[in-house]
């Protein structure tokens, strides 16, 4: 068993080789490993403590045309605060020649306006809170409209302490809000199988 000096990492190898690379929310992972027989039993009570510890945490999600800004509280996690909401946001057109670039200037007004709308409801959620009093940010939806608000001064503060792991969604809804719980809690495993030996 082995954890990484970062507390990012705990790892698990079988007497066959076999590795389980434990991967908690909300790293660093404050706890010393032992070698004494119950040692593993122990890191892994450690691990399932850390993810399950009480924290207030928040969670912007943003796709092009659409958000969901919540804040999660107590243990096991609560929203307690949200905002959602979405704007149109048109595909891209086929049509050439100056169409073509009037639609382009439409769609990138109303892609500025779609982030606006996020940016907004997000420093709205979050400001009721202040930077101090979130233990810590997730980040989900698409990459690419996620680095479309960090020029946003209201939000810098926030997504300094915004965790690594980022989340995947395919839609902001608060459906999907209400449940994101489950992955920004998750305990992520990579498993890697031993070698097989070589024939004789």
């Amino acid at each position: 068993m082995l954890r990484d000096e970062a507390g990012t990492t705990v790892t698990f190898t079988a007497a066959d080789g076999a590795a389980a690379e434990c991967h908690p929310p909300f790293p660093p992972l404050r706890w010393e490993a032992g070698s004494d027989p119950g040692a593993a039993e122990a890191a892994a009570e450690a691990i399932a403590a850390h993810a399950a510890a009480d924290r207030t945490v928040g969670v912007l999600l943003v796709r092009l045309g659409g958000y969901a800004v919540g804040v999660f509280a107590c243990a096991p996690p609560r929203l307690v605060g949200s905002k959602v909401g979405s704007r149109p946001v048109h595909g891209r057109s086929a049509a050439g020649g100056w169409s073509q670039q009037r639609f382009a200037r439409r769609r990138e007004n109303q892609a500025a306006t779609a982030l606006r709308a996020a940016a907004d409801a997000a420093a709205g959620i979050f400001g009721q809170y202040g930077p101090h009093g979130l233990d810590a940010v997730v980040l989900g939806g698409d990459k690419r409209s996620i680095a479309g608000l960090r020029g946003d001064p209201r939000l810098v503060p926030y997504l300094r302490c915004a965790t690594d792991r980022f989340l995947t969604v395919p839609d902001p809804r608060l459906a999907v809000l209400k449940e994101i719980s489950h992955s920004f809690l998750a305990i992520r495993i990579r498993l890697t199988e031993p070698e097989s030996a070589s024939p004789a």
